[in-house]
């Protein structure tokens, strides 16, 4: 791994920024890092409030999307809720909905079959939209390059009200409402909201409408901060709001649907990466092995009961997800090493037998592996589907774009993306993928960055150093936690590796005769003979809380040894 020291503010603005708030220079450094450059900024940062969240009428469109829903409600419209099945898109749909059912009954859902339909609005969504009496379609985490299904929507006199957050192409649809503040002539001040997020901006709208405040909401922000964490969106600006006190609402009082999941984990308070890892994946389950209706369902139930029957089934779903996963990584790790593919610039794998539904966590796996931009392919139907994940720092979605002449369709973002293509193109595209990458990426983006925030000596961490660092929280893109490197750190002789096949590391650091600071190193273990050594090594790590037998200790995350 490569590790890169973020470059350090200018002295007199941390001596400045610790003055005001009363810090140390270390803290004040890290904030100045993240953009905080006074008391009143800190305020907004460490104390996030509702009101800091825009008028969700500065976006283009909100007021004729409200019109046009509220125009369905007084004539007594069909309203279909319909949205994507992933978590960003099931989570918008359950909340949407919920919210408009609270003062209107003719409502309903719709998530697309992954298999049958594919991703976005679907013409068979449409069908099922006309042959039921539906004359309004809300399309939630996509719909923005939907412009053929509108039109045919249209022709069926079905309106479209959209809220999307990917980059619309050159034309767009012919919706009543566009809400997607990606679009270029849209001056809504933060454009990276996630799907849910738009969905969250049209109900503040149309609660405003109906004399409610941001306040009454709040029950519905657990919902959009699982969808800011699973859609890996930069944790800032009113994403940071939603998350902070989306995450209070997951650990204090909880839509039923998430207490049922929660409760099958035990686990006490849950960070944004516990809702990533634990809540995200088997929502996102239900989607990939049966159907992203199993999550809407679950997302809306308010009997518990129903909702522990309707979790159980989720967990299933998500246990059948793992060990699919497990195995078409094995088969895709194999094909990459049969084919003597390990030194190209990308992975471009197919087998028409994997599972649709995680061809993008292999991606994610096996560019954990090779650490380069990745595509798994599989059969869909007459053509073939795939997941696209790539590195830090490579616009995968812009790579696309070059290989667009091999492509039937593509849509997603600079690190997540999903095409389909006629099977006769394929190693078409996979050489012209793998030409337009080589030619494209700067080769260090094919080494894993670590970035360090600052480099410290042992005696400047301390545990209240920890309990500041705790409120940068919620982490995610935009806001890391903070890494740290230290230099001439020795072992104090307690080194081992641990766990099942001693695949991580235990240690007991020391440095210029300060600690030991205990310190774990997952995936590790393989570095115990150069700490055992004797010899003096670098570190990079975060800081850590560690439980044992009720007592609560501050230790070392290492992440990388040098």
């Amino acid at each position: 791994m490569r590790w890169t020291i973020k470059p350090k503010p200018e002295q007199n603005r941390i001596d400045q920024l610790a003055r005001a708030l009363n810090v140390d220079s270390l803290v004040a450094h890290l904030l100045l890092q993240r953009g905080i450059t006074s008391y009143e900024e800190a305020k907004k940062f460490f104390r996030p409030e509702l009101s800091d969240l825009h008028d969700p009428f500065l976006m283009k469109d909100m007021r004729k999307a409200v019109s046009r829903i509220e125009r369905a409600i007084s004539q007594g419209e069909n309203i279909l809720v319909y949205g994507d099945y992933d978590v960003d898109g099931t989570t918008a749909v359950a909340l949407l909905s919920s919210f408009l059912l609270t003062y209107y009954p003719n409502v309903a859902t719709y998530i697309p079959d992954r298999y049958t339909e594919g991703y976005g609005v679907s013409y068979q969504g449409i069908d099922f939209a006309e042959d039921n009496g539906f004359s309004l379609i809300i399309a939630l985490d996509c719909g923005v390059k939907a412009i053929d299904q509108v039109a045919y929507a249209k022709a069926k006199k079905i309106d479209f009200v959209i809220c999307d957050h990917h980059r619309p192409g050159k034309e767009l649809p012919s919706a009543v409402a566009i809400l997607d503040p990606k679009r270029e002539d849209c001056k809504y001040p933060f454009d990276e909201l996630c799907g849910c997020g738009v969905g969250f901006k049209l109900v503040q709208a149309l609660a405003d409408a109906h004399g409610k405040t941001i306040e009454d909401l709040t029950p519905y922000l657990d919902l959009v901060a699982t969808a800011i964490g699973a859609d890996i969106v930069p944790i800032t600006g009113e994403n940071r709001v939603l998350a902070y006190h989306g995450l209070k609402v997951i650990n204090s009082y909880p839509r039923v649907g998430f207490k049922a999941i929660i409760n099958q984990i035990k686990k006490k308070t849950l960070t944004i990466t516990d809702v990533v890892f634990i809540i995200a994946p088997r929502i996102n389950a239900a989607g990939r092995m049966k159907h992203g209706q199993h999550a809407v369902t679950l997302l809306v139930e308010t009997d518990m009961e129903k909702a522990v029957v309707f979790a159980n089934e989720i967990e299933k779903f998500n246990k059948d997800r793992r060990d699919l996963d497990q195995e078409i990584t094995q088969e895709a790790l194999l094909q990459i090493q049969a084919n003597k593919e390990e030194n190209r610039f990308t992975s471009v794998v197919y087998k028409d037998t994997w599972h649709k539904g995680v061809i993008g966590i292999v991606a994610s796996r096996l560019t954990e592996t090779y650490y380069r931009p990745t595509l798994v392919f599989t059969k869909s139907g007459d053509k073939l589907a795939a997941s696209a994940r790539s590195v830090k720092g490579f616009d995968v979605y812009t790579a696309l774009e070059g290989c667009a002449e091999c492509i039937e369709q593509f849509g997603g973002h600079k690190y997540a993306a999903g095409l389909t293509l006629r099977e006769g193109q394929y190693q078409n595209f996979k050489d012209r993928f793998e030409k337009v990458v080589g030619q494209t990426i700067d080769p260090k983006l094919l080494t894993p960055e670590i970035l360090v925030d600052a480099p410290v000596d042992f005696n400047q961490i301390t545990p209240k150093l920890f309990r500041i660092i705790r409120q940068f929280a919620p982490f995610g893109p935009g806001n890391m936690t903070p890494v740290f490197m230290s230099e001439n750190l020795s072992d104090s002789g307690y080194a081992k590796a641990v766990g099942e096949g001693e695949k991580h590391l235990k240690l007991s650091l020391t440095q210029y005769g300060v600690g030991p600071i205990g310190a774990i190193g997952f995936n590790l273990g393989n570095r115990l003979d150069r700490v055992v050594a004797r010899s003096p090594f670098s570190a990079a790590f975060c800081l850590d809380e560690n439980e044992w037998q009720g007592t609560v200790s501050l230790q070392l995350k290492i992440k990388d040894i040098k």
